[in-house]
């Protein structure tokens, strides 16, 4: 008797909480620059805590959330969120060879790297290795958040305001993916603007990826995550941020997004 084949992946929504000043916030992530401050765009601020975002994404069983540190005085609020959920979240923004494994003690699932692989804006291999070599590849995601420039996709850092050395492509993804267990790609020009996702760049992720890939930006219906599945042959999830009724949204109920999970696991009998 044949055996029987597999089950397709399905794309899933990956949940977030994203700090800005010790506060979950929704921000326009083009906006987001410590040079000129008072340009900073805000679709949402939260009378919520980060541990209360966090308790809703594990009693919901989302695994694999991201929590996003934007600049300076968020540790606290950060490590609020890990203690409510042990192993169930991922956290970056400003993670080092230094502290990636404080981060990891405070009960982060992954630690999230960008910047500090990009020292004067140019990839460095030798702090990749370092730092794989440390956490462990299997503990490693390394954002690969990007901005459009011209018909290509370049890495940003610095709050998505700098561009780096690195073309995201086939190329650049083969390479950093020997040394993480994933990828999250937040496509910067379209974040927060519930103007749709970047489908070209979440058709080419799906070519590109050969392992778990999370994108964001633009995200603003809840047939887009069945598009992102379209697109990447269920290869990449999808996270939603200011459309989401959780953030202040009025597009998508996050309710939803919870059944659509449950189903998609169904079908992948992954419950």
């Amino acid at each position: 008797m044949a055996s029987e084949a597999p089950r397709r992946r399905h794309s899933l929504f990956k949940p977030c909480i994203d700090l800005h000043d010790g506060v979950v916030k929704q921000i326009v992530g083009g906006t987001l620059s410590e040079q000129t401050p008072s340009e900073l765009k805000t679709n949402f601020v939260a009378s919520q805590s980060s541990k209360e975002f966090a308790l809703l994404y594990k009693d919901n069983s989302l695994e694999g959330g991201h929590v996003i540190k934007l600049g300076p005085g968020n540790d606290v609020a950060a490590k609020e969120a890990l203690r409510a959920w042990s192993g169930g979240l991922q956290v970056g923004g400003g993670i080092t060879e230094d502290n990636a494994l404080e981060w990891i003690e405070a009960g982060a699932s992954k630690v999230i790297v960008t910047s500090y692989l990009f020292p004067g804006a140019k990839f460095s291999l030798e702090r990749l290795e370092k730092l794989a070599a440390k956490v462990g590849p299997e503990r490693l995601v390394v954002d690969v958040s990007c901005r459009r420039v011209n018909e290509k996709w370049v890495v940003a850092m610095n709050k998505w305001q700098t561009l780096t050395d690195m073309e995201v492509n086939e190329e650049s993804l083969d390479l950093l993916s020997k040394y993480c267990s994933e990828f999250l790609i937040h496509a910067a020009d379209v974040e927060g603007l519930c103007k749709g996702i970047d489908e070209e760049l979440v058709r080419r992720l799906g070519e590109w990826v050969k392992i778990p890939t999370t994108y964001a930006g633009g995200a603003k219906d809840i047939s887009d995550l069945d598009l992102v599945d379209r697109l990447s042959g269920g290869k990449v999830d999808l996270t939603y941020g200011s459309a989401l009724d959780i953030f202040g949204g009025s597009l998508v109920k996050f309710e939803e997004l919870v059944e659509c999970n449950n189903e998609a696991k169904a079908k992948a009998g992954m419950v």
